[in-house]
């Protein structure tokens, strides 16, 4: 045990403070708290602060005077309109209307036609480009307008809350058969699973992000400790087996560190005042994530990292030469993208067929699983053989592993063949 806390503290320590290591940190925090802020950067650049948001859009009174009036007291009923009407109630030549725009006093105007078939003109919108309006802004003018059209149609038969009612789409919740929630309850169940999803979502990107640094690191510090000869002197005073597992240790606390480092990142980011406002306004609230997901989420993630750092160790110790690492560990970074891939995909369909088979194959199962349990609908039986044959992978590879690492680590040269291998594995006994 001592020589094995040598090995993770010896390990860890080389990785830390290498000033690659540190530069590397420090870049994808600076990515990160680009992405984080994407939205609040966007706007800064772009000039378009609180204030100064709403679009400026001038409202000619000259061909259609009701309709007019009547979409500007449709409009002042929006509470955020996102745009600001500008009245020209008296006949006003497209010269002065252009002259306007381009003096930056208005964005862009509406014009009313003549009706149309139903009693309701055609509408444009003029602006510099002709395509000014961004899409939710749009959406809340067609809205306004489609508002103006019933009250035409209704002819004053309806009152204004009516109205008002027919523009609100009817909602169409969803609930499990057998449960019987009351509506505070639904509300939760709402917020719990958006977090959720936002924590499933997050720990799919880690697992693939931390697994693919750790897992090459672990493979080419064998090699390059292998290439340069000094396998044969560390071999001498510690077990092969011992620095196999001492680097799969050490290069896990390394990924929690990471973990525990891009945490603070996104909260500190998270914590800024623009950013909590526009999660508050998404009606995100990451203290509903459930305790259960949380858990096998952890759960998950350290049994997959397990699973994939023993193939790694045996995959380095196989290669003498670090030009050739990275097409050797190839297959490896290959099932974890497939991995990958499989879960984000399905996050919209977590109860497909594919992710539940996925989700017994221990290549895959940590993040399949963890998308069934976050999102989807799993009985307590598939968690517990999906977990089940996750451990008896572990300890198999593991083993399989050691015996790979045990003999490759004193075989130079050219790579090994599997005939060559397996004869030198069973002349060792473990």
């Amino acid at each position: 045990m001592n020589k094995l806390g040598t090995v993770v503290r010896f390990s860890l320590l080389s990785k830390v403070k290498k000033k690659s290591f540190m530069i590397t940190m420090i870049i994808i925090a600076i990515i990160v708290s680009i992405l984080v802020n994407v939205p609040y950067l966007i706007q800064v650049f772009t000039g378009k602060d609180d204030e100064s948001k709403s679009v400026r859009i001038g409202l000619l009174y000259d061909t259609q005077p009701q309709i007019a009036e009547t979409f500007k007291q449709a409009s002042q009923q929006l509470p955020n309109a996102g745009y600001t009407l500008i009245d020209y109630k008296q006949k006003t030549d497209s010269g002065v209307l252009q002259q306007d725009i381009d003096q930056d006093k208005i964005d862009g105007y509406l014009q009313f036609g003549e009706e149309q078939k139903g009693g309701f003109p055609d509408v444009t919108y003029i602006s510099k480009s002709g395509s000014d309006l961004e899409g939710s802004l749009q959406a809340t003018i067609q809205s306004a307008l489609q508002n103006v059209k019933m009250r035409i149609i209704a002819g004053g038969s309806l009152s204004n809350e009516q109205l008002g009612e027919m523009g609100v789409p009817v909602q169409l919740n969803e609930q499990k058969a057998g449960s019987a929630d009351s509506g505070s309850k639904k509300d939760n169940s709402i917020e719990s699973n958006l977090a959720n999803y936002i924590y499933v979502y997050v720990l799919i990107i880690l697992f693939l992000m931390i697994n693919t640094m750790t897992g090459s690191m672990i493979a080419s510090e064998v090699t390059s400790e292998k290439s340069s000869r000094i396998m044969e002197i560390l071999i001498t005073s510690v077990s092969p087996l011992t620095q196999m597992f001492g680097k799969i240790i050490a290069m896990f606390l390394l990924g929690l560190m990471q973990i525990a480092f891009l945490t603070l990142i996104v909260v500190g980011n998270v914590a800024m005042p623009h950013n909590r406002q526009a999660i508050t306004e998404m009606g995100v609230d990451l203290s509903q994530i459930s305790l259960d997901v949380f858990l096998f989420g952890l759960l998950l993630y350290v049994l997959g990292y397990f699973l994939y750092a023993t193939l790694f160790a045996a995959i380095g110790s196989l290669v003498s030469r670090t030009e050739e690492l990275g097409q050797a560990i190839m297959p490896i970074t290959l099932l974890l993208m497939i991995s990958f891939y499989v879960g984000m995909f399905s996050m919209g369909t977590p109860n497909a067929i594919l992710i539940k088979i996925t989700s017994f194959i221990p290549f895959t199962s940590p993040i399949s699983m963890l998308v069934r349990i976050g999102i989807g609908d799993v009985a307590a039986w598939e968690i517990a053989v999906s977990l089940a044959i996750l451990l008896v992978s572990i300890v198999f590879f593991g083993w399989l592993s050691a015996k790979i690492y045990r003999t490759g680590v004193l075989m130079y040269g050219k790579r090994p063949s599997l005939r060559e291998l397996g004869k030198a594995m069973r002349a060792y006994k473990m």
